[in-house]
């Protein structure tokens, strides 16, 4: 067995430690501070109040909280299931993104804490803003909460424990992403309404759930997402010259053989915004009437760097 001695240990961890560093950023480590705020009043000022529950680890920890003694708060219980959670996927995700996560976790739990407990902010009986209008908490908590989670999938990490389970152990059951965290989501809320004795709440928390859920699409995916053409047509000079000259945007041509007749033809990828789509059909058509045209929702489009 080969022996290390402290010296040689404290070089390597030295290097490693270098190494991470060097792939964090301070802009992430702003927006992730943001996130976490943005997150932490979402759920506090918003779903906490009238006991409505957040998804994954985060609505875990709020059912936790409720049942527990006044000592165990959010901010605690957050911290307790989270860390030890994006410890455990260390490994599978990298140190960067884990660094990321549990700053944000940190920022979440402390943020959540000054607001219940130092903060002239009563949120123990009601929403200060949406008071006991539970669809309205729902859906503002539920916007809230998913614009500081989405943020922090932008900046490279995860402000909720569940996502890194998922990739852990999704493919080992035999299932997606995005159905783990479903599965794990209905079995929470249906543990909520046992422990309640009652549906209404946990009803309303699936409303959070599925706002929250689209809004963290808009931030990973792109507000505004344009639409990608697959154009197979038999006058691909025509066409593509009548969409540079009209649009001023490239385009990418790929032969292409028809199955049936076996013949020779032009498949044109091309990308407009969403308010392009019809004039770009319709120019198409007039060319050439039998053309194909396939469209499909891109978002975060990177163009070439062409230096």
């Amino acid at each position: 067995m080969k022996k290390y001695s402290l010296k040689s240990i404290c070089q390597k961890g030295r290097t490693y430690f270098l190494t991470v560093l060097g792939t964090l950023h301070i802009l992430n480590f702003l927006f992730l501070t943001a996130a976490g705020i943005i997150n932490a009043f979402g759920v506090v000022m918003f779903l906490a109040p009238v006991k409505l529950f957040d998804s994954g680890i985060s609505g875990t920890s709020m059912l936790v909280s409720q049942q527990t003694p006044v000592w165990c708060s959010l901010s605690l219980i957050l911290i307790l299931l989270n860390i030890p959670i994006f410890l455990f996927g260390l490994k599978k995700e990298g140190p960067a993104f884990t660094i990321y996560s549990i700053f944000a976790v940190l920022v979440y739990s402390v943020t959540a804490w000054i607001i219940t407990d130092i903060l002239p902010v009563d949120v123990t009986i009601a929403s200060p803003l949406a008071e006991t209008d539970l669809f309205l908490c729902a859906v503002f908590g539920g916007i809230i909460s998913g614009c500081g989670s989405g943020l922090t999938v932008r900046f490279g990490g995860a402000i909720d424990g569940i996502d890194v389970l998922g990739v852990m152990f999704s493919k080992r059951l035999g299932l997606s992403l995005g159905s783990f965290v479903m599965i794990y989501n209905v079995f929470l809320y249906i543990i909520c309404g046992i422990v309640l004795g009652s549906w209404i709440l946990p009803l309303y928390s699936i409303v959070t759930y599925a706002t929250a859920s689209k809004t963290v699409d808009f931030f990973v995916e792109g507000f505004d997402r344009s639409k990608a053409a697959f154009i197979i047509t038999t006058k691909e000079k025509d066409v593509c010259r009548a969409l540079s000259e009209t649009f001023e945007n490239g385009l990418t041509i790929i032969d292409a053989k028809g199955y049936y007749s076996n013949s020779p033809k032009t498949m044109i990828y091309f990308v407009v915004n969403r308010f392009q789509v019809g004039k770009m059909k319709n120019l198409v058509h007039k060319i050439d009437p039998k053309a194909y045209i396939a469209i499909n929702e891109v978002a975060d489009i990177f163009p070439a760097n062409l230096e």
